[in-house]
């Protein structure tokens, strides 16, 4: 004859002692964070640990650049696509704005 399974009302005492183990492990023996590997399509990345000063430095100087870049692009340009190419450097005054004020927020600059 075959055995007579737990009933839903009894504690399966394997299972209470797995459960048990698991919550153990956790606090006692985490497992390491396995890093996310990118996208398969992913050309750039930011490097893990650098600092919030560094990361907005950078960000303002790229869109600076842009904005250089755009600028030189719109006065060579007429009509439409120039008003284009204007409307895209505000917005990237803009951001840079907005990322210089969250740099300055982040990273104060003291008296010199």
């Amino acid at each position: 004859m075959s055995e007579k399974p737990p009933s839903p009302s009894e504690p399966n005492p394997n299972g209470l002692d797995e459960a048990a183990k698991r919550v153990i492990d956790s606090y006692l023996d985490p497992k390491p964070e396995t890093k996310k590997k990118p996208a398969p399509n992913q050309l750039f990345t930011v490097v893990d640990g650098i600092d919030v000063e560094c990361l907005l430095t950078n960000l303002s100087e790229t869109l600076a650049s842009a904005n250089a870049t755009i600028s030189d692009l719109a006065f060579d340009l007429k009509g439409s696509r120039r008003q284009i190419a204007l409307g895209i450097q505000q917005l990237i005054e803009l951001s840079e704005l907005l990322a210089n004020r969250v740099l300055n927020e982040q990273v104060p600059v003291t008296g010199r």
